[in-house]
């Protein structure tokens, strides 16, 4: 039997989200695997892995916000912007708790942020990380990006604070350290990062490799994903919309209040959500 579905793994550090990935596609004997999202390898917390039809979730949750828990530490940076790299500058500016946490609220809000060099940004087809591990020249271009909130959560020891960042799907946390060192006169490099929460996802929710090796864990079935009211759409309807044919509003039984968004099902299932365009209801995510 196919499996569709999520499941919530809880990444361990030190180790790739495609290989994890992997070896969860491996694991669950599923013909797809994806995720929602990847954590660097030093990264930890909340991965989204998307099996069978659930891989076309990839762009519809694209641009979900996020939640981190990072460790930054001021004084010194690497060429990485983590632990990852080598230093590169340092100096003996003390950053106190009073004053990172009025810089912090200066971030809040829209702006452009540089991503790392060291990042998987693609550059004429070649990723940011490749090209400067091979001593070539990274040029990238600023990416808008919000922070929701941001706050100092507790100072672990001289200049090494813990942190919890809301932000928009695209940001760089790494490079939020280093804007924030900036600010501050100093540098820095983030030390740990977690993921707590992407979209809806909770990492309350997920569960360890371990926990899926033994078989302690539950997939998410993808019609639960979405709070939107249900279409049981007819043989030739079905087959209509999935060659393409937007259905006619007028014809269902059916508020159709344009942008308004529906689950079809069909014959064969959950088919994805649809949404009301001048009249006409077509896919807005397909997932069959």
């Amino acid at each position: 039997m196919a499996i569709n579905g999520v499941i919530l793994l809880n990444k361990e550090r030190n180790v790739s989200s495609n290989k994890l990935v992997n070896k969860v596609k491996y694991l669950l004997k599923a013909d797809k695997a994806g995720h929602l999202g990847t954590l660097d390898v030093l990264g930890e917390g909340l991965l989204p892995i998307t099996l069978g039809k659930g891989t076309r979730l990839f762009e519809y949750y694209l641009n979900k916000d996020k939640i981190y828990k990072t460790v930054f530490k001021f004084g010194q940076t690497t060429d990485t912007l983590d632990l990852e790299g080598e230093v590169t500058q340092s100096n003996d500016i003390v950053v106190t708790l009073d004053e990172l946490t009025q810089v912090v609220q200066t971030f809040i809000g829209k702006q452009d942020q540089m991503p790392p060099i060291y990042s998987a940004k693609k550059i004429n087809g070649q990723k940011a990380y490749d090209l400067a591990r091979a001593g070539q020249r990274v040029e990238l271009k600023p990416k808008e990006i919000e922070i929701y909130n941001i706050s100092v959560l507790n100072q672990l020891e001289q200049n090494t604070f813990e942190l919890e960042v809301h932000c928009s799907s695209g940001t760089y946390i790494r490079s939020l350290c280093r804007d924030i060192a900036t600010k501050l006169s100093t540098y820095g490099v983030m030390l740990s990062i977690t993921r707590t929460k992407c979209g809806d996802f909770k990492i309350k929710d997920s569960y360890s490799l371990t926990d899926i090796e033994n078989g302690i864990f539950k997939i998410i079935e993808l019609d639960t994903l979405f709070d939107y009211e249900c279409i049981k759409l007819n043989k030739e309807d079905e087959l209509k919309i999935l060659n393409g044919v937007y259905l006619s509003a007028s014809k269902l039984d059916i508020n159709a209040v344009e942008g308004a968004t529906f689950k079809l099902f069909g014959l064969q299932g959950f088919l994805g959500l649809g949404i009301i365009n001048q009249g006409k209801l077509k896919f807005l995510l397909r997932l069959i």
